[in-house]
């Protein structure tokens, strides 16, 4: 073979070459990107299904509607009702003095309890406290006269770190007597008002004592009592 001969074949043998290199320099079906390119975007994978939440007793407050003119919130889960029906009771919180009223008495039915929603509004920083219990008969405050309620057993509801309108800012509730319907539970609700920093409340049962459960709920201020049918 002659010098161009030789030389065409060594041209033809580095242009093989480059090409291979070329071919090779990115492999396909890989995310490594080319000379200058940029990684593909990852695709995002779909979130796990979150569980249901369900109460800690069974008796599923997180589906139940809420009371006629209630928030939403209400619905979420309070204590688990007591075993049996003892007096619930707990004392005022936060610093400072608390002036209280009582502006509306609500009562709903709801699945396995009957609730009553006290709202509460005035001025200070500090929570209601309460005292909740079955009584043998019901009666006012200071006079001690015997107040009529409608059900086979009474229970008692004093809320403290409550005022008179007049120092809480806010109008009291002017209601007297609930007679619901639809609730299983509770037959009436007698509102008595105001006495000497505790405002009182009793609900007519149904039947025989019922175990019940009390907790407080913010933003609005309000005191639940649920009874369970």
């Amino acid at each position: 073979m002659g010098r161009a001969g030789h030389r065409t074949a060594l041209t033809v043998a580095a242009c093989a070459a480059l090409l291979l290199a070329a071919c090779t320099s990115a492999p396909q079906g890989t995310d490594e990107p080319g000379p200058g390119g940029s990684s593909p975007a990852p695709i995002a994978s779909d979130p796990a299904p979150s569980g249901t939440e369900s109460s800690g007793d069974g008796s599923g407050d997180d589906d139940a509607e809420p009371a006629p003119g209630a928030s939403a919130t209400e619905t979420a889960r309070g204590p688990a009702f007591a075993a049996d029906t003892s007096p619930d009771t707990a004392e005022p919180t936060g610093e400072g003095e608390t002036f209280l009223s009582v502006t509306d008495v609500r009562v709903g039915a709801h699945d396995g309890y009957d609730r009553v929603v006290f709202d509460l509004d005035g001025t200070g920083s500090g929570m209601p406290g309460w005292s909740v219990e079955y009584v043998d008969q019901a009666s006012d405050d200071g006079s001690g006269d015997a107040v009529r309620v409608d059900g086979d057993a009474i229970l008692r509801v004093s809320l403290s770190g409550t005022a008179t309108p007049m120092d809480s800012g806010v109008d009291e509730f002017s209601g007297d007597r609930i007679e619901p319907s639809g609730t299983e539970s509770i037959d009436e609700i007698v509102y008595r008002y105001w006495f000497e920093g505790y405002t009182t409340a009793f609900i007519g049962v149904d039947e025989a004592e019922r175990p019940f459960r009390v907790f407080l709920l913010e933003d609005p201020l309000r005191v639940v009592v649920d009874v369970r049918h």
